[in-house]
């Protein structure tokens, strides 16, 4: 089996900032895609973030400039440096990750249980 696991969330200022880490532990051989979701009350899940395994990232329009994502492939890791948060930054952060557990066979889908991060003065 595999893990993620999130960690870093809580109460941030509106214009301070927050880290986010995402561990990925168990059976893995080598992980793809690694990223992060967020989901405010009474919204769908959105995508915030993803980092392939070479180094490339993607970012949604509004945490463009604000959010950088990052990862540490020895230690299967993903980060999430959130710089001048503002309010609506409030939601549950998600990590997802694409895991190979053999040479062989297709990469896997997984979901970590979230963190809430709370934006407000």
């Amino acid at each position: 089996q595999v893990q993620l696991v999130e960690s870093g969330g809580g109460l941030g200022q509106p214009g301070g900032s927050l880290r986010l880490s995402c561990a990925a532990s168990g059976s893995i051989f080598s992980i793809n895609d690694m990223g992060w979701y967020r989901q405010a009350p009474g919204k769908q899940r959105e995508l915030v973030a993803v980092i392939i395994s070479g180094g490339s990232t993607n970012y949604a329009d509004s945490v463009k400039g604000r959010f950088t994502i990052s990862r540490d492939n020895a230690k299967n890791t993903v980060y999430l440096q959130m710089n001048s948060l503002k309010p609506e930054d409030t939601a549950v952060y998600y990590c997802n990750a694409d895991v190979k557990r053999r040479r062989a066979g297709n990469a896997i889908n997984y979901w970590g249980k979230g963190t809430l991060v709370t934006v407000s003065s």
